[in-house]
């Protein structure tokens, strides 16, 4: 069955369906919120917001209209504004840098070292999309992690398709700018590069 096939029957009283929307897109939705509040040190909260959203779409289901948007726009939309509010309401946006969250370093006795030096390189380029804007992180995750293409992002972030390039190019620079100064030239930075022709 169809996305479009799902909420119609669903919309037509068989609700119990609606489990099988929330099989299809709960992995990638609670994956956008966990990096959405990463920034604030809220990942913890990922879960209950990510159950909170599909509660949201559930109530509002009976006014989604395909027309407008496909059923993932709607719902990352759904979800984006769920975290947004969270974040105002625990006022935690703005935490500085050095506070964003613990790196998990494997230890020598139990990893290689190639693999902690990766882990770290990773945990830098999370930090460094961490401290973007929220609308250049939103687009750079929506973009990166979740593969959706620009029309998907423009429509959940309400903006126009240049107007997310243009948010994709800043933030990638502003990572690029940020990275710089601890991998320079290395092939680190080269597969970061690599991003923009994703």
């Amino acid at each position: 069955m169809t996305d479009s096939q799902l909420i119609r029957e669903i919309k037509e009283g068989n609700i119990e369906l609606y489990s099988e929307l929330m099989r299809r897109y709960q992995r990638k939705i609670l994956s956008f919120i966990y990096h959405m509040l990463k920034s604030a040190k809220l990942e913890l909260l990922a879960e209950d917001l990510c159950s909170e959203t599909f509660y949201k779409a559930y109530r509002s289901l009976h006014s989604f209209r395909e027309v407008d948007a496909s059923f993932s726009t709607w719902l990352y939309t759904i979800a984006r504004n769920t975290v947004l509010s969270e974040l105002r309401k625990q006022k935690a946006a703005s935490l500085p840098l050095e506070e964003s969250g613990h790196i998990p370093i494997a230890s020598p006795e139990s990893a290689p070292e190639h693999l902690v030096l990766r882990n770290e390189r990773m945990a830098m380029v999370r930090d460094a999309i961490n401290n973007l804007p929220e609308k250049q992180r939103s687009a750079l995750i929506l973009r990166e992690y979740d593969q959706l293409d620009y029309q998907e992002i423009a429509n959940i972030l309400g903006q126009t398709v240049s107007s997310v390039k243009s948010l994709l190019f800043r933030a990638r620079a502003s990572v690029k700018t940020q990275l710089e100064p601890y991998f320079g030239d290395t092939q680190m930075m080269e597969e970061f590069e690599g991003m923009k022709t994703r």
